[in-house]
């Protein structure tokens, strides 16, 4: 009886399996297979946004790549790469949409239990071309973040990956990132400036002129600056309490596993004060 019974049980999964393979034989994918024998599926899509619209990026299998500008439309271009038809299906990346907020992330795509068990996940790369003027979120992200500059509120968590932003003008909330971080800073608004979570090496580009204070706890590196003359008070178990200029808003960081560099230009004398230096530099002697 036990016999039969594998045997009954073995054909049906036989008949499972191959009813899976008749059921994906030719399946409608707008995909093609690229030199290396990978099947590929491309995506393009634009949309004109508000000023200030927020765009959230979530769940991507890959990397994000965001150049930003003065335009008002965004341009983007979803890559997805798998082995075969099966694999793509495995997942898919929507876009939702309205003037005011963009989403793009991935969820599970239309595949049964034999599909998500013999299948492999497809890596996935979005492309982004966007306006200055928005509030970006980027979370869950299994690879490298790249962003431009960024006029609003600036969110990345959760990346395995390094991420880098070409600056930020708004608060700034980076954390659980498992790679190394480049923030470059215009300016320090009020709690602007939040980094948690790093494990990875943070370098800080901030900009000529810029007043604050960095608040560094439980760091496992060091904390160096180069440029612009800093105030650096190092306390125990990790705790650096740093004067930016004259000092002003915060900037905060805790749990980094790695170093922080903060780089600041020496900032160039305008026209005006130029001239009022050479003046002084030349003023004749009294008699």
């Amino acid at each position: 009886m036990w016999k039969r019974l594998i045997i009954v049980t073995l054909l049906v999964a036989i008949a499972a399996i191959a009813g899976f393979v008749r059921s994906h034989k030719g399946a409608g994918l707008s995909d093609f297979k690229n030199a290396t024998g990978q099947t590929r599926e491309d995506k393009r899509e634009s949309y004109e946004l508000a000023p200030g619209a927020r765009v959230e990026v979530f769940n991507i299998n890959g990397s994000v790549n965001i150049e930003t500008s003065d335009s008002k439309t965004a341009d983007i271009y979803i890559e997805r790469i798998g082995p075969s038809a099966e694999s793509l299906n495995r997942r898919r990346v929507d876009i939702e949409y309205n003037s005011n907020t963009l989403k793009i992330y991935g969820s599970k795509g239309n595949t049964g239990f034999w599909a998500r068990l013999f299948s492999s996940s497809p890596s996935e790369r979005v492309t982004l071309k966007l306006p200055r003027q928005i509030a970006l979120l980027a979370k869950g992200i299994n690879g490298p973040v790249v962003a431009g500059d960024v006029e609003g509120s600036l969110e990345v968590r959760g990346v395995n990956g390094r991420v880098q932003v070409g600056s930020a003008s708004g608060t700034a909330d980076l954390r659980g990132i498992n790679g190394n971080v480049v923030l470059a800073l215009k300016q320090l608004n009020l709690d602007a400036v939040s980094l948690s979570g790093i494990n990875g090496n943070i370098e800080l580009r901030l900009a000529a002129g810029l007043n604050g204070y960095l608040d560094v706890k439980g760091i496992n590196g060091r904390l160096v600056a180069d440029g612009a003359p800093v105030s650096i008070e190092k306390g125990r178990r990790g705790r650096y309490w740093v004067q930016i200029g004259s000092g002003g808003n915060s900037i905060t960081a805790k749990g980094i596993n790695g170093n922080i560099r903060v780089t600041i230009p020496v900032a160039t004398p305008t026209t005006a004060e130029a001239e009022v230096k050479t003046a002084l530099v030349t003023l004749p002697k009294e008699q």
